[in-house]
């Protein structure tokens, strides 16, 4: 599971204008819609294209539960791409993005400050040049190590340097063991 992924989807699904097919043969016909054909929805799925066109004839209603999680998945992985763009542009360009997150957070600096690492639970609106650069990573594949690392820079220079005005000499800001993160537009 990836904390920081997942995370900005949810944060992007949040601009959703209508709700995303929730019946599995309603998630089925989309796919179907999407991919133009039974036998792609099929073999992105990994079963049969005769289970697909069961689906779409509301044949069969309740999927597996492993069949079940990939195709709500690959359903809001489609669901409104134009929405999506756009709410993902607009935090990039203009409105920033909020984190909301639990964990161990510290920092290095300079000898005789307090940089021990402790758990601490921040709410912080992150400028759009970092909203940007979060989701620019997740197009191109991150790991979440990678954005976990965007974000702490985010927190470096929004949270501990107050954006310039403060800790100029903090030098790497830790962000370990987190319990929860989440993310808002």
């Amino acid at each position: 599971m990836s904390m920081f992924g997942d995370g900005l989807d949810a944060a992007v699904q949040k601009a959703f204008t209508r709700p995303a097919p929730k019946s599995a043969p309603a998630q089925m016909r989309y796919l179907v819609k999407q991919l133009k054909s039974t036998r792609a929805v099929a073999q992105m799925l990994r079963v049969s294209q005769r289970t697909v066109e069961r689906y779409v004839k509301d044949q069969i209603k309740k999927p597996r539960p492993d069949l079940a999680a990939r195709l709500e998945a690959e359903v809001k992985k489609r669901w409104q791409p134009q929405i999506r763009a756009k709410a993902r542009q607009k935090a990039a360009t203009t409105d920033g993005i909020v984190i909301d997150t639990r964990a161990r957070i510290g920092y290095t600096a300079p000898i005789g400050t307090t940089d021990e690492d402790r758990l601490r639970h921040l709410t912080v609106a992150l400028p759009p040049r970092y909203a940007a650069r979060l989701f620019a990573a997740q197009e191109q594949g991150a790991t979440d190590q990678q954005l976990q690392q965007i974000a702490a820079e985010a927190l470096k220079e929004v949270y501990f340097q107050d954006n310039g005005r403060r800790a100029g000499q903090l030098e790497e800001v830790r962000f370990t063991e987190i319990e929860h993160v989440e993310f808002d537009l």
